[in-house]
């Protein structure tokens, strides 16, 4: 491979993380707004709630409480899937103890969960269920792995105390492999 085709290679690599991250700022910005409108719809109920007190006539407010509250649910469902798609384009996924670890991990750096769905290369093609429809978002897209280059001995000394002593893996923050579950 010439210079002039690496240097194309990363100018394409570039462009996509560029992409990647206008994305992920545009998906941030549809939650934000749909954090707007929860709030607008809770000071509905709120204002409803009061003046139904105030008159006395607490069954006026219950339609508008309702409708409401299936609204919100609604939105809240839209939100998590906005955010699993910002999850998608990251990389990353959720652990059961609120961590979020690359894809590719295969057990949890926290916690030491093990990921039941062991993936070799790539993650499996992207499956969307649309939230709105079934309150659940499951969500998969194929990954790619960046090339890494180390200089000199002490950078290599220092990458070799934080790989797993089993596996050769990179190390988690709490020092368990995420790769195969070692301490």
């Amino acid at each position: 491979m010439g210079f002039f085709d690496k240097l194309k290679e990363g100018a394409s690599k570039a462009a996509d993380k560029a992409k990647d991250s206008v994305e992920v700022i545009r998906l941030h910005a549809q939650i934000s707004s749909k954090r707007g409108e929860i709030e607008k719809l809770y000071a509905q109920i709120g204002k409803a709630v009061y003046q139904a007190h105030t008159t006395g006539q607490s069954a006026s407010a219950l339609e508008l409480v309702q409708t409401a509250s299936h609204t919100i649910n609604v939105i809240q469902l839209e939100i998590v899937e906005l955010e699993n798609k910002i999850k998608i384009i990251k990389a990353e996924k959720d652990c059961v103890c609120g961590e979020v670890l690359p894809f590719e991990a295969k057990y949890c750096s926290t916690c030491g969960h093990k990921f039941e769905h062991t993936l070799g290369e790539s993650a499996p093609e992207v499956i969307v269920v649309n939230a709105a429809e079934s309150g659940e978002v499951m969500a998969l897209e194929e990954t790619g792995k960046a090339d890494t280059h180390i200089g000199d001995d002490e950078a290599v000394a220092a990458a070799a105390s934080e790989t797993c002593p089993s596996c050769k893996a990179a190390l988690g923050a709490d020092r368990i492999c995420e790769n195969c579950g070692a301490l």
